[in-house]
């Protein structure tokens, strides 16, 4: 790691740092050199690999094409990497204050972009002592000590006896982490987390709630098991959570649970900024200009960055991480208290790398000797056995590689970025190279893995902040995972059909049974501890819509055999309930999406895989009147949309159906917050023009900066597409729907071979077989064209923005890892070729 410090008014150090900065600038080639070595080395293995499997795909025209698409997306890779120019970051930030001194930091002195010009005053008082206080109107800041919290600006409700919000005085007659009683004006408030009560009475629903507040509301009022919602304090209304205050704006302050304690805490409302005071001990303090002691404090974050501290005299050091502001030149004025060590962004080199270098070279070892040792398996029977050893030892090792690179992220020690792209295409040569014929699907799915690499690697390199290569890293690793356990259920699945052995059918049930009842915790999880975001850093909805599929997929399989099972009236009622399993995952999903999600895409998701689910079957079942009508249905969608987006909304703004959501996609323009996130992709999408912005799709600016595409928010997961076609072009994204509709066709075809396989089969198991594979290929086919269609569509304006990641483009590793990955391994299992 290359370093240099300045400070400012310092000869020395500016020399230093000049020097630094010279270092940085030899030729290309000469200063990466020692640091690729390990990089080459493996890069070695991997083409020595290829070279082997090659020789195999000559045989095979599709293999070989869809080898050189991934290679040529690997060699777009790399040089985007090589031609990534020098940024630099600072390693550490010195404070150096004499005792009873101050100053105020910002995002200039913190190198911190999602902070405020002037967000920290740190002091030392007479004693010595470090004091910090949040200036922020709008961003908190969290000191952690020993593992535990403390956000400033807001405490614990039982360390007090009494509150004022403005000029109303509240008295605390009892507090504890459950819950909290006070009393104002002759009335005595309860507040448990989840629900306020007035003398003893929960309030009624304000008149704007949602239906999903008042299912909310109704639930923490009957059940012992409640999801959490804050008290707000200010407004005129009495109602649900709200406490009323007159001439205090709404959400002045705030009661929530947090971290298993009641929390009060200064709001930060539109208007004016009310002053909140608490009494505990005997002392008074207002929560806006709360001061607190870094003594015992491991680090803090301030915005989105988080900085280990140390203090040392009249030093505090400050290491940030995680969302670190890049620059160009190791060259910045500071005031005189502040140092600046600088380090350079290392993309080729890390310092816990050593064990993935090996790992990835012994996989590309054995994929090689799998596919030289399966080409002799047909002469030599010992052939067989070296070929199925090195995929096993191949795929449990790239599983093991995964979860490694995985946790060290998750750690704070992210592998470089040369790690993780030989880390996710070794990933994807193993894929490629299992024994099995290559499928339209899985070749398509490839490819499409390897574009949204190639983007999420070209939006870490020319965002200008040191956190946005972590989406590119955690989608490697999420790769390598699914692509190992995907591989040992692909060679498992093999080794089982050519024993001869299956499961028995009480034994899959039993499967789908617990996947179920998984999916439904994991989304009860969502629910009480979690928000739109997900819970514990997953996404359950991933895995409840793969549950959804297959729990589905075998009750209609069961359908068409209803009559051969058993004829008993208490097992035709117990093939009943098997039915509700699905309807009990669809509607735990729905209930999700109207109470987590603040838009519409689950219900639109849900009612595309509905649609394609209900065409499955009456295709199966030749019921032309249910197709005709599913098709008419959808045809009707397409004309309510361009109906709305010709008529307007009016009707649905007075129903109050996400009213919001359609104003910003009538008139974007109005709204300066989620407007504005449609203004903007609109305008990287109209800059990108037919051949990227660069007029080479993209190939000139591979490496280099993105420039104001970075801005638009979500730009990495729902405008994914924005930046695509920003960067690539409108023949670049041409391309890009060509493989997602030959990825659908894919699936569409491996779903066809596998129904006419059960309907030829004699034997109860292999019919059902052959339909529960045709069903789950068209439900997990429905998802995937439904996220596809919500994706395009919020890019493009054609419907109102939702929430959805686009599949394969979107950095989303939940959906990857959960979905994608068990959908591609569905695929390549049910089928050998298509």
């Amino acid at each position: 790691m290359m370093a240099a410090s300045h400070a400012s008014g310092g000869t020395a150090s500016r020399a230093t740092t000049l020097a630094a900065g010279r270092s940085a600038r030899r030729p290309l080639l000469r200063r990466l050199m020692p640091r690729q070595a390990d990089a080459f080395g493996t890069l070695a293995t991997l083409v020595s690999a290829l070279y082997a499997t090659a020789r195999v795909a000559s045989r095979n025209v599709g293999l070989a094409v869809t080898l050189s698409i991934l290679a040529g997306l690997s060699c777009l890779q790399v040089m985007a990497l090589l031609r990534a120019p020098a940024a630099w970051l600072p390693h550490a930030i010195t404070v150096t204050l004499p005792a009873g001194d101050s100053i105020i930091l910002g995002q200039r002195e913190l190198a911190a972009p999602q902070t405020d010009r002037n967000h920290l005053s740190l002091r030392r008082d007479a004693s010595g002592s470090w004091l910090l206080r949040n200036l922020s109107t709008s961003n908190h800041v969290v000191l952690l000590r020993d593992g535990a919290e403390q956000r400033m600006g807001s405490v614990a409700m039982q360390n007090l006896q009494r509150f004022q919000i403005d000029g109303a005085v509240f008295d605390i007659r009892a507090a504890n982490a459950d819950q909290v009683t006070f009393t104002r004006d002759g009335h005595e408030w309860r507040y448990d987390g989840a629900t306020l009560y007035r003398d003893g009475r929960q309030q009624a629903n304000c008149p704007e709630s949602p239906l999903a507040s008042k299912a909310l509301a109704a639930w923490n009022g009957i059940m012992p098991l409640t999801i959490v919602r804050p008290l707000t304090f200010g407004g005129n209304l009495y109602c649900d959570n709200r406490l009323g205050l007159a001439q205090v704006t709404p959400g002045a302050a705030q009661i929530s649970r947090i971290n298993g304690r009641l929390l009060l805490s200064a709001g930060n409302p539109d208007g004016d900024r009310t002053a909140v005071l608490v009494t505990g001990a005997g002392k008074q303090t207002d929560l806006r200009k709360q001061e607190a002691s870094l003594e015992g404090v491991n680090a803090i974050v301030v915005g989105h960055t988080r900085f280990q501290i140390s203090a040392s005299g009249n030093q505090l050091t400050l290491q940030p991480s995680r969302h670190v502001k890049l620059f160009a030149e190791p060259e910045l004025k500071q005031p005189e208290q502040v140092n600046w060590q600088w380090q350079q962004r290392a993309l080729w080199s890390s310092g816990h790398a050593n064990t993935l270098w090996i790992g990835i070279a012994l996989c590309v070892v054995c994929s090689g000797v799998s596919a030289v040792a399966r080409q002799a398996a047909a002469t030599t029977s010992w052939a067989a056995k070296v070929a199925g050893g090195s995929n096993l030892l191949a795929t449990a090792g790239m599983l093991a590689l995964g979860l490694i690179a995985l946790t060290a992220q998750r750690a704070g020690y992210a592998p470089a970025a040369a790690c993780s792209m030989l880390l996710a295409a070794s990933a994807l040569l193993l894929w490629i190279s299992l024994p099995g014929r290559l499928t339209l699907a899985t070749a398509a799915g490839a490819v499409l893995l390897a574009t949204g690499l190639l983007a999420q690697l070209e939006l870490g390199l020319g965002a200008p902040e040191s956190s946005w290569l972590r989406y590119y890293q955690k989608s490697a690793a999420m790769l390598a995972i699914g692509a190992g356990l995907g591989g040992l259920l692909r060679l498992w699945a093999q080794h089982q059909a050519a024993r001869g052995i299956h499961l028995q059918q009480r034994t899959i049930e039993w499967i789908l049974a617990l996947f179920a009842a998984v999916a439904l915790t994991a989304l009860a999880a969502q629910v009480l501890w979690g928000d739109e975001t997900g819970v514990f850093d997953l996404q359950p909805v991933e895995l409840a819509k793969l549950a959804l599929t297959a729990l589905t997929a075998h009750c209609l399989a069961l359908r068409f055999h209803w009559h051969s099972g058993p004829q008993r009236l208490v097992d035709h009622g117990a093939r009943w309930l098997q039915l509700i399993g699905p309807a009990l995952l669809f509607l735990a999903l729905l209930g999700l999406a109207l109470v987590q999600v603040d838009d519409f895409s689950p219900l639109i998701l849900l009612l595309v895989w509905s649609t394609g689910m209900g065409l499955a079957y009456a295709i199966a079942a030749g019921n032309r009147l249910l197709s005709a009508v599913l098709v008419g249905g959808a045809l009707l969608a397409v004309g309510a949309v361009v109906y709305l987006r010709v008529v307007g909304t009016d009707d649905l703004i007075r129903w109050g159906f996400y009213a919001d959501r359609f104003l910003v996609w009538l008139n974007p323009a109005e709204h300066p917050h989620t407007g504005q996130q449609l203004l903007l992709g609109a305008r990287a999408i109209g800059d990108g023009g037919w051949l990227g912005a660069d007029h080479w799709f993209g190939l000139r600016a591979l490496g280099q900066t993105a420039g104001s595409v970075v801005q638009i928010p979500a730009v990495q997961d729902d405008f994914a597409a924005s930046f695509f076609v920003n960067r690539h072009g409108l023949l670049g994204g041409l391309l890009l729907w060509a493989v997602q509709a030959a990825f659908l066709t894919g699936i569409v075809f491996a779903a066809m071979q596998a129904y006419h396989g059960g309907a030829a089969a004699r034997h109860f198991r292999q019919a059902w077989l052959g339909r529960f594979r045709y069903f789950a290929l068209c439900g997990g086919g429905a998802f995937v064209l439904a996220h596809f269609l919500l994706s395009w569509g919020t890019n493009l304006a054609i419907f109102p923005i939702m929430g959805q990641p686009m599949s394969f483009l979107s950095a989303g590793g939940s959906h990857l890892l959960f979905f994608l990955c068990p959908l591609l391994t569905f695929v390549a299992i049910s089928t050998e070729g298509v």
